[in-house]
């Protein structure tokens, strides 16, 4: 665990802004004993929605998986961090992509009974589409496949904090 994912997981904003400003540590890196998640997974997980935003702000992919293939999406979903979703999706994250077991964050909501993210996610999925489409067919669509991630298929799904 990096001293970014540290600062992440912890909440702690100055320490991230600190560590970004000095790069001192990429905010894509994967943490292999954590199952691959990045300081954006931990921050998302755990609703810190300003350091969402810095994380993203200093190039940090939401696309980025771990290995049981959730995004930090998935993680916002599960915990039911609206605000954190919703941050994401200003910055056109894909908030549809499927895990391992084919389950998108929306389901992961649904399951644990957050009902404004479900109702978020809906819209935001077709949001999401439409923009991509315009994005594609104007040339400007960013990369939002994880490589490492590819079309390997994940062990199965692990409840909670396994990811």
């Amino acid at each position: 665990m990096t001293e970014l994912h540290q600062a992440a997981a912890a909440g702690n904003l100055e320490q991230v802004l600190q560590i970004l400003r000095k790069n001192k540590c990429s905010p894509n890196d994967k943490d292999v004993d954590w199952n691959n998640k990045t300081p954006l997974h931990w921050a998302a997980e755990r609703g810190y929605t300003e350091i969402v935003r810095v994380l993203l702000e200093h190039g940090a992919r939401p696309c980025l998986r771990t290995d049981y293939g959730w995004t930090p999406a998935h993680f916002a979903a599960e915990s039911g961090h609206l605000p954190v979703l919703s941050l994401m999706h200003s910055f056109h994250a894909p908030l549809d992509k499927k895990d391992g077991s084919g389950d998108k964050p929306i389901r992961i909501a649904e399951i644990y009974g957050h009902k404004d993210c479900v109702q978020f996610l809906k819209g935001a999925e077709i949001e999401g589409v439409a923009f991509r489409k315009l994005a594609e067919e104007s040339g400007n669509l960013e990369e939002d496949t994880d490589e490492e991630w590819g079309d390997k298929e994940a062990p199965k799904k692990k409840k909670r904090s396994s990811k």
